[in-house]
Protein backbone atom coordinates (compact mmCIF):
# COMPACT_ATOMS: atom_id res chain seq x y z
CA UNK A 1 0.00 0.00 0.00
CA UNK A 2 1.42 3.52 -1.04
CA UNK A 3 0.65 6.44 1.77
CA UNK A 4 1.62 9.64 0.26
CA UNK A 5 2.85 12.05 2.65
CA UNK A 6 3.94 14.77 0.68
CA UNK A 7 2.18 15.12 -3.01
CA UNK A 8 3.23 17.23 -5.86
CA UNK A 9 0.91 20.57 -5.84
CA UNK A 10 1.63 21.32 -9.84
CA UNK A 11 0.84 18.60 -12.55
CA UNK A 12 4.70 17.60 -14.12
CA UNK A 13 3.64 18.68 -17.66
CA UNK A 14 5.67 17.79 -21.00
CA UNK A 15 6.67 21.02 -22.18
CA UNK A 16 5.38 24.25 -20.28
CA UNK A 17 4.07 26.63 -23.01
CA UNK A 18 5.18 24.25 -25.65
CA UNK A 19 3.35 25.27 -28.41
CA UNK A 20 4.72 28.58 -27.80
CA UNK A 21 8.38 26.82 -27.62
CA UNK A 22 7.88 25.36 -30.68
CA UNK A 23 6.80 28.06 -32.99
CA UNK A 24 9.24 30.46 -31.78
CA UNK A 25 11.55 27.29 -32.58
CA UNK A 26 10.51 26.48 -35.95
CA UNK A 27 10.63 30.10 -36.95
CA UNK A 28 14.54 29.97 -36.39
CA UNK A 29 15.00 27.17 -38.11
CA UNK A 30 13.82 28.29 -41.33
CA UNK A 31 15.02 31.43 -40.99
CA UNK A 32 18.81 29.95 -40.70
CA UNK A 33 17.90 27.77 -43.19
CA UNK A 34 17.62 30.40 -45.28
CA UNK A 35 19.96 32.97 -44.53
CA UNK A 36 22.48 31.24 -42.77
CA UNK A 37 25.04 32.98 -40.82
CA UNK A 38 23.48 36.36 -40.95
CA UNK A 39 20.36 34.59 -39.54
CA UNK A 40 22.45 33.37 -36.92
CA UNK A 41 24.48 36.21 -35.93
CA UNK A 42 20.68 38.50 -35.32
CA UNK A 43 19.49 35.44 -33.18
CA UNK A 44 22.90 35.43 -30.99
CA UNK A 45 22.49 39.11 -30.91
CA UNK A 46 18.64 39.48 -29.93
CA UNK A 47 19.15 36.25 -27.77
CA UNK A 48 22.24 36.66 -25.81
CA UNK A 49 23.28 40.11 -27.05
CA UNK A 50 26.50 38.49 -28.51
CA UNK A 51 28.15 39.05 -31.81
CA UNK A 52 31.82 38.76 -31.97
CA UNK A 53 34.08 38.91 -35.21
CA UNK A 54 33.89 35.42 -35.22
CA UNK A 55 31.55 32.39 -33.43
CA UNK A 56 34.92 30.42 -33.53
CA UNK A 57 37.58 30.59 -30.80
CA UNK A 58 41.00 30.14 -32.56
CA UNK A 59 43.82 28.50 -30.67
CA UNK A 60 45.48 31.69 -29.20
CA UNK A 61 42.14 32.76 -27.69
CA UNK A 62 41.66 28.85 -26.72
CA UNK A 63 44.63 29.32 -24.69
CA UNK A 64 44.56 32.22 -23.44
CA UNK A 65 41.36 31.19 -21.98
CA UNK A 66 43.06 28.29 -20.31
CA UNK A 67 45.82 29.88 -18.84
CA UNK A 68 43.34 32.43 -17.06
CA UNK A 69 42.08 29.65 -14.80
CA UNK A 70 44.03 28.57 -11.49
CA UNK A 71 46.32 24.86 -12.07
CA UNK A 72 43.50 23.43 -9.43
CA UNK A 73 40.71 24.10 -12.22
CA UNK A 74 42.51 22.58 -15.01
CA UNK A 75 43.78 20.34 -13.10
CA UNK A 76 40.17 19.00 -11.71
CA UNK A 77 39.03 19.04 -15.63
CA UNK A 78 41.64 16.57 -16.36
CA UNK A 79 41.42 14.14 -13.50
CA UNK A 80 37.47 14.15 -14.67
CA UNK A 81 37.76 13.51 -18.02
CA UNK A 82 40.14 10.76 -17.32
CA UNK A 83 37.51 9.07 -15.38
CA UNK A 84 35.09 9.62 -18.41
CA UNK A 85 37.52 8.28 -20.98
CA UNK A 86 37.95 5.38 -18.63
CA UNK A 87 34.75 4.20 -18.09
CA UNK A 88 33.57 5.09 -22.59
CA UNK A 89 36.89 2.93 -23.15
CA UNK A 90 35.38 0.38 -21.48
CA UNK A 91 32.24 0.47 -23.23
CA UNK A 92 33.85 0.35 -26.47
CA UNK A 93 35.62 -2.64 -25.92
CA UNK A 94 32.63 -4.42 -24.88
CA UNK A 95 31.02 -3.41 -28.16
CA UNK A 96 32.64 -6.04 -30.87
CA UNK A 97 33.18 -6.47 -34.72
CA UNK A 98 32.15 -10.33 -35.54
CA UNK A 99 31.78 -12.50 -38.75
CA UNK A 100 30.45 -15.94 -38.71
CA UNK A 101 29.33 -18.66 -41.51
CA UNK A 102 25.89 -19.33 -41.48
CA UNK A 103 26.30 -22.02 -43.87
CA UNK A 104 29.29 -23.52 -46.22
CA UNK A 105 30.52 -20.12 -47.60
CA UNK A 106 27.98 -17.77 -46.56
CA UNK A 107 30.19 -14.99 -44.25
CA UNK A 108 28.23 -12.50 -42.37
CA UNK A 109 29.63 -10.13 -40.29
CA UNK A 110 29.12 -6.91 -38.33
CA UNK A 111 31.18 -3.67 -38.02
CA UNK A 112 30.77 -0.86 -36.01
CA UNK A 113 32.13 2.43 -37.57
CA UNK A 114 32.33 5.84 -36.11
CA UNK A 115 30.04 8.69 -37.35
CA UNK A 116 31.82 11.41 -39.07
CA UNK A 117 30.83 14.73 -37.27
CA UNK A 118 29.37 14.90 -34.29
CA UNK A 119 28.27 18.29 -32.41
CA UNK A 120 28.48 18.86 -28.88
CA UNK A 121 26.06 20.88 -26.94
CA UNK A 122 27.05 22.38 -23.83
CA UNK A 123 24.70 24.58 -21.94
CA UNK A 124 25.63 27.82 -20.11
CA UNK A 125 22.67 29.56 -18.63
CA UNK A 126 23.60 31.43 -15.31
CA UNK A 127 26.76 28.94 -14.75
CA UNK A 128 29.55 27.15 -16.73
CA UNK A 129 28.66 23.56 -16.96
CA UNK A 130 32.37 22.10 -17.33
CA UNK A 131 30.92 18.85 -17.21
CA UNK A 132 28.58 18.29 -20.04
CA UNK A 133 31.85 18.54 -22.47
CA UNK A 134 33.29 16.26 -20.62
CA UNK A 135 30.20 13.65 -21.36
CA UNK A 136 29.98 14.66 -24.99
CA UNK A 137 32.87 15.60 -26.21
CA UNK A 138 35.57 12.51 -24.36
CA UNK A 139 32.93 10.09 -25.26
CA UNK A 140 32.73 11.47 -28.59
CA UNK A 141 36.35 11.10 -29.33
CA UNK A 142 36.37 7.92 -27.72
CA UNK A 143 34.13 6.18 -30.15
CA UNK A 144 36.42 7.33 -32.92
CA UNK A 145 35.01 10.10 -34.26
CA UNK A 146 37.05 12.13 -36.11
CA UNK A 147 35.42 15.87 -36.03
CA UNK A 148 33.79 17.49 -32.88
CA UNK A 149 32.55 20.66 -33.28
CA UNK A 150 31.20 22.00 -29.61
CA UNK A 151 28.99 24.75 -28.70
CA UNK A 152 28.15 26.96 -25.78
CA UNK A 153 26.68 30.14 -25.16
CA UNK A 154 28.44 33.16 -23.32
CA UNK A 155 26.78 34.03 -19.90
CA UNK A 156 26.37 37.20 -19.41
CA UNK A 157 27.99 38.81 -22.06
CA UNK A 158 31.44 36.65 -21.17
CA UNK A 159 32.87 34.14 -22.45
CA UNK A 160 33.01 31.25 -20.18
CA UNK A 161 36.77 30.29 -19.31
CA UNK A 162 36.56 27.11 -17.44
CA UNK A 163 34.03 25.38 -20.22
CA UNK A 164 36.49 26.24 -23.18
CA UNK A 165 39.12 24.50 -21.06
CA UNK A 166 37.16 21.54 -20.66
CA UNK A 167 35.98 21.39 -24.28
CA UNK A 168 39.42 22.02 -25.21
CA UNK A 169 41.08 19.23 -23.04
CA UNK A 170 38.31 16.97 -24.09
CA UNK A 171 39.21 16.97 -27.75
CA UNK A 172 36.57 19.50 -29.47
CA UNK A 173 37.98 19.90 -32.72
CA UNK A 174 35.83 23.33 -33.37
CA UNK A 175 35.01 25.33 -30.34
CA UNK A 176 31.93 28.02 -30.75
CA UNK A 177 31.02 30.76 -28.67
CA UNK A 178 27.29 30.27 -29.46
CA UNK A 179 23.42 29.16 -27.83
CA UNK A 180 20.74 28.46 -27.59
CA UNK A 181 18.86 27.26 -30.71
CA UNK A 182 20.82 29.35 -33.21
CA UNK A 183 23.70 26.97 -31.98
CA UNK A 184 21.37 23.72 -32.31
CA UNK A 185 20.61 24.71 -36.12
CA UNK A 186 23.83 25.90 -37.44
CA UNK A 187 25.27 22.44 -36.05
CA UNK A 188 22.34 21.15 -37.81
CA UNK A 189 22.54 22.18 -41.06
CA UNK A 190 25.31 23.99 -41.63
CA UNK A 191 26.10 27.61 -42.58
CA UNK A 192 28.58 29.08 -44.65
CA UNK A 193 30.96 29.12 -41.67
CA UNK A 194 30.05 25.77 -39.39
CA UNK A 195 30.11 22.74 -40.74
CA UNK A 196 27.02 20.21 -40.36
CA UNK A 197 27.23 17.43 -38.21
CA UNK A 198 25.45 14.11 -38.07
CA UNK A 199 24.84 14.33 -34.60
CA UNK A 200 23.92 16.51 -31.92
CA UNK A 201 24.25 15.42 -28.34
CA UNK A 202 24.02 17.47 -24.96
CA UNK A 203 21.45 18.79 -22.59
CA UNK A 204 19.37 22.46 -23.19
CA UNK A 205 16.70 24.16 -22.01
CA UNK A 206 13.48 23.89 -23.42
CA UNK A 207 14.32 26.16 -26.82
CA UNK A 208 17.82 23.33 -27.36
CA UNK A 209 15.17 19.99 -26.85
CA UNK A 210 12.42 22.12 -28.98
CA UNK A 211 15.27 22.27 -31.86
CA UNK A 212 16.75 18.62 -31.35
CA UNK A 213 13.28 17.38 -31.92
CA UNK A 214 12.51 19.31 -35.19
CA UNK A 215 15.45 18.81 -36.35
CA UNK A 216 15.88 14.82 -35.71
CA UNK A 217 16.00 13.10 -39.16
CA UNK A 218 18.00 15.49 -40.37
CA UNK A 219 20.68 15.31 -37.74
CA UNK A 220 20.97 12.30 -35.63
CA UNK A 221 20.15 13.35 -31.36
CA UNK A 222 20.87 12.02 -28.00
CA UNK A 223 17.67 11.97 -26.69
CA UNK A 224 15.00 14.16 -25.82
CA UNK A 225 15.64 15.73 -22.70
CA UNK A 226 13.92 17.37 -19.98
CA UNK A 227 14.24 18.61 -16.57
CA UNK A 228 16.02 16.76 -14.45
CA UNK A 229 14.56 13.48 -12.55
CA UNK A 230 15.61 12.05 -8.87
CA UNK A 231 14.04 9.22 -7.01
CA UNK A 232 15.53 8.31 -3.07
CA UNK A 233 14.65 4.95 -2.63
CA UNK A 234 15.30 4.23 1.33
CA UNK A 235 14.39 2.00 4.22
CA UNK A 236 15.40 1.97 8.28
CA UNK A 237 19.25 2.84 7.51
CA UNK A 238 18.94 5.26 5.58
CA UNK A 239 20.03 8.90 7.10
CA UNK A 240 17.30 11.49 6.58
CA UNK A 241 19.77 14.33 6.30
CA UNK A 242 21.57 12.66 3.98
CA UNK A 243 18.32 11.90 2.19
CA UNK A 244 17.56 15.84 1.96
CA UNK A 245 20.69 16.56 1.02
CA UNK A 246 20.84 14.34 -2.38
CA UNK A 247 16.68 15.16 -2.90
CA UNK A 248 17.80 19.21 -2.82
CA UNK A 249 20.98 18.44 -5.17
CA UNK A 250 19.14 17.76 -8.12
CA UNK A 251 16.04 19.77 -7.50
CA UNK A 252 18.33 23.15 -7.52
CA UNK A 253 18.48 22.12 -11.47
CA UNK A 254 15.25 23.90 -12.22
CA UNK A 255 11.78 25.11 -10.65
CA UNK A 256 10.63 21.90 -12.70
CA UNK A 257 12.91 19.35 -11.50
CA UNK A 258 10.95 16.61 -9.62
CA UNK A 259 12.28 15.35 -6.56
CA UNK A 260 10.71 11.77 -5.29
CA UNK A 261 11.53 9.51 -1.70
CA UNK A 262 9.90 6.51 -1.96
CA UNK A 263 10.71 5.03 1.90
CA UNK A 264 9.68 2.15 4.09
CA UNK A 265 10.01 4.42 7.08
CA UNK A 266 7.95 6.89 8.51
CA UNK A 267 10.88 7.99 10.49
CA UNK A 268 13.13 8.36 7.97
CA UNK A 269 10.40 9.84 5.43
CA UNK A 270 9.56 12.78 8.17
CA UNK A 271 12.78 13.61 9.66
CA UNK A 272 13.90 13.93 6.06
CA UNK A 273 10.85 16.42 5.48
CA UNK A 274 12.34 18.30 8.13
CA UNK A 275 15.46 18.56 6.87
CA UNK A 276 14.31 19.62 3.91
CA UNK A 277 12.76 22.71 5.42
CA UNK A 278 15.24 23.59 7.02
CA UNK A 279 18.36 23.30 4.38
CA UNK A 280 16.28 25.32 1.95
CA UNK A 281 16.11 28.70 3.77
CA UNK A 282 19.72 29.73 3.43
CA UNK A 283 20.33 27.20 0.25
CA UNK A 284 21.89 29.68 -2.65
CA UNK A 285 20.23 27.96 -5.13
CA UNK A 286 16.92 28.14 -3.33
CA UNK A 287 15.22 29.84 -6.12
CA UNK A 288 15.19 26.95 -8.09
CA UNK A 289 15.58 24.13 -5.31
CA UNK A 290 12.37 25.60 -3.37
CA UNK A 291 9.63 25.87 -5.99
CA UNK A 292 11.05 22.35 -7.65
CA UNK A 293 10.55 20.50 -3.92
CA UNK A 294 7.12 22.59 -3.88
CA UNK A 295 5.28 22.15 -6.91
CA UNK A 296 7.17 18.38 -7.46
CA UNK A 297 8.29 17.17 -4.64
CA UNK A 298 6.72 13.48 -3.29
CA UNK A 299 7.45 11.53 -0.30
CA UNK A 300 5.72 7.67 -0.55
CA UNK A 301 5.73 5.84 2.24
CA UNK A 302 5.27 2.03 1.32
CA UNK A 303 4.95 -1.32 3.19
CA UNK A 304 8.04 -3.28 2.22
CA UNK A 305 11.00 -2.64 -0.11
CA UNK A 306 9.92 -4.53 -2.65
CA UNK A 307 7.25 -2.78 -3.42
CA UNK A 308 9.42 0.32 -3.46
CA UNK A 309 11.66 -1.29 -6.01
CA UNK A 310 8.20 -1.58 -8.06
CA UNK A 311 7.23 1.75 -7.32
CA UNK A 312 9.92 3.05 -8.30
CA UNK A 313 9.66 1.49 -12.12
CA UNK A 314 6.33 3.21 -12.39
CA UNK A 315 8.08 6.66 -12.25
CA UNK A 316 10.99 5.45 -14.56
CA UNK A 317 13.31 8.20 -13.00
CA UNK A 318 16.30 9.45 -14.37
CA UNK A 319 18.47 9.14 -11.56
CA UNK A 320 17.65 6.48 -8.85
CA UNK A 321 19.52 6.60 -5.34
CA UNK A 322 19.36 3.66 -3.35
CA UNK A 323 20.09 3.92 0.24
CA UNK A 324 18.88 0.97 2.13
CA UNK A 325 20.92 -1.78 4.06
CA UNK A 326 21.41 -4.06 0.86
CA UNK A 327 21.76 -1.47 -2.18
CA UNK A 328 22.65 -4.07 -4.83
CA UNK A 329 19.24 -5.80 -4.64
CA UNK A 330 18.00 -3.05 -7.24
CA UNK A 331 20.28 -4.21 -9.57
CA UNK A 332 18.01 -7.50 -9.98
CA UNK A 333 14.75 -5.71 -8.84
CA UNK A 334 15.01 -2.54 -10.71
CA UNK A 335 14.58 -2.63 -14.64
CA UNK A 336 13.30 0.76 -15.86
CA UNK A 337 15.64 4.02 -14.77
CA UNK A 338 18.01 6.13 -16.34
CA UNK A 339 21.00 5.32 -14.02
CA UNK A 340 21.33 3.69 -10.13
CA UNK A 341 23.21 5.08 -8.00
CA UNK A 342 23.82 2.18 -5.11
CA UNK A 343 24.50 3.05 -1.83
CA UNK A 344 25.47 5.99 0.78
CA UNK A 345 29.06 6.30 -0.29
CA UNK A 346 27.96 7.73 -3.91
CA UNK A 347 25.13 10.28 -5.37
CA UNK A 348 23.36 11.41 -8.09
CA UNK A 349 26.26 14.08 -8.39
CA UNK A 350 28.93 12.29 -8.67
CA UNK A 351 27.37 10.62 -11.54
CA UNK A 352 26.69 14.65 -12.61
CA UNK A 353 29.89 15.71 -12.38
CA UNK A 354 32.93 13.54 -11.58
CA UNK A 355 32.57 9.88 -11.03
CA UNK A 356 32.74 8.90 -14.90
CA UNK A 357 29.30 7.31 -16.61
CA UNK A 358 27.46 9.51 -18.86
CA UNK A 359 25.04 12.46 -17.61
CA UNK A 360 23.20 12.95 -20.42
CA UNK A 361 20.46 10.50 -19.58
CA UNK A 362 16.52 9.86 -20.76
CA UNK A 363 13.73 11.66 -18.60
CA UNK A 364 9.85 11.99 -18.63
CA UNK A 365 9.52 8.01 -18.72
CA UNK A 366 11.77 7.53 -21.54
CA UNK A 367 13.73 5.24 -19.81
CA UNK A 368 11.25 2.37 -20.67
CA UNK A 369 12.65 2.42 -24.19
CA UNK A 370 16.21 4.56 -24.05
CA UNK A 371 19.07 4.36 -22.12
CA UNK A 372 22.15 7.44 -22.21
CA UNK A 373 24.20 8.63 -23.69
CA UNK A 374 27.37 6.12 -24.19
CA UNK A 375 29.87 5.46 -26.53
CA UNK A 376 27.79 3.22 -29.03
CA UNK A 377 25.63 6.04 -29.68
CA UNK A 378 28.73 7.89 -31.94
CA UNK A 379 28.85 4.56 -33.72
CA UNK A 380 26.93 2.98 -36.53
CA UNK A 381 26.15 -0.81 -36.65
CA UNK A 382 26.88 -2.09 -40.30
CA UNK A 383 26.67 -5.46 -41.53
CA UNK A 384 27.94 -6.99 -44.71
CA UNK A 385 27.66 -10.41 -46.45
CA UNK A 386 29.71 -12.51 -48.71
CA UNK A 387 28.97 -16.00 -50.27
CA UNK A 388 31.84 -17.75 -51.54
CA UNK A 389 30.10 -21.35 -51.87
CA UNK A 390 28.20 -21.58 -55.64
CA UNK A 391 26.03 -24.71 -54.03
CA UNK A 392 24.93 -22.52 -51.32
CA UNK A 393 24.38 -19.34 -53.16
CA UNK A 394 22.07 -21.95 -55.88
CA UNK A 395 20.13 -22.50 -52.64
CA UNK A 396 19.26 -19.16 -51.54
CA UNK A 397 18.65 -18.61 -54.97
CA UNK A 398 15.81 -20.93 -55.18
CA UNK A 399 14.56 -19.58 -51.95
CA UNK A 400 14.91 -16.10 -52.55
CA UNK A 401 13.14 -16.83 -55.67
CA UNK A 402 10.05 -18.42 -53.78
CA UNK A 403 10.02 -16.09 -50.86
CA UNK A 404 10.23 -13.03 -53.33
CA UNK A 405 7.13 -14.04 -55.42
CA UNK A 406 4.91 -14.67 -51.81
CA UNK A 407 5.39 -10.71 -52.04
CA UNK A 408 4.79 -10.51 -55.54
CA UNK A 409 8.38 -8.95 -55.72
CA UNK A 410 9.50 -10.21 -59.63
CA UNK A 411 12.34 -8.17 -59.53
CA UNK A 412 13.88 -9.79 -56.75
CA UNK A 413 13.15 -13.39 -57.49
CA UNK A 414 14.76 -12.95 -60.65
CA UNK A 415 17.91 -12.42 -58.57
CA UNK A 416 17.57 -15.39 -56.78
CA UNK A 417 16.83 -16.82 -60.44
CA UNK A 418 19.95 -15.78 -61.99
CA UNK A 419 22.18 -17.47 -59.12
CA UNK A 420 19.98 -20.86 -58.69
CA UNK A 421 20.43 -20.86 -62.60
CA UNK A 422 24.35 -19.88 -62.37
CA UNK A 423 25.26 -22.02 -59.83
CA UNK A 424 23.00 -24.50 -59.35
CA UNK A 425 22.16 -25.34 -63.13
CA UNK A 426 18.03 -24.13 -62.73
CA UNK A 427 16.64 -23.28 -65.54
CA UNK A 428 14.88 -19.56 -66.01
CA UNK A 429 11.62 -19.55 -67.47
CA UNK A 430 11.39 -15.87 -67.98
CA UNK A 431 14.96 -16.14 -69.86
CA UNK A 432 16.70 -18.06 -73.08
CA UNK A 433 19.88 -16.61 -71.38
CA UNK A 434 22.48 -19.33 -71.01
CA UNK A 435 25.44 -19.14 -68.50
CA UNK A 436 28.76 -20.23 -68.75
CA UNK A 437 29.82 -23.16 -66.62
CA UNK A 438 30.99 -22.19 -63.25
CA UNK A 439 33.45 -24.71 -61.54
CA UNK A 440 32.45 -26.34 -58.36
CA UNK A 441 34.07 -24.46 -55.75
CA UNK A 442 32.86 -20.82 -57.23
Amino acid sequence: MITHLKKPVAAQTVTAGREAVADTVRGVVADIRERGDVAVREYSEKFDQWSPESFRLDRPQIDDLIGSLPQQVIDDILTVQANVRRFATAQRASITDFEIETMPGVHLGQKNLPIGAAGAYVPGGRYPLTASAHMTIVTAKVAGVERVAACTPPIRGVIPAATIAAMSLAGADEIYVLGGVQAVVSLALGTESIGRVDLIAGPGNAYVAEAKRQLFGEVGIDLFAGPTEILVIADDFADPFVVAVDLLSQAEHGPDSPAVLITTSETVAREALQHIEKLLVDMPTRDYAGPAWRDHGQILLVDTIDEAYVVADAFASEHVQVLTQDPRQALLAMKIYGALFLGEGTCVSYGDKVIGTNHVLPTRGASRYNGGLWVGKYLKTVTYQEVTDTASSAALGELCGRAARVESFEGHARSGDVRAAKFGGASLPWSDHEFRPVPADG
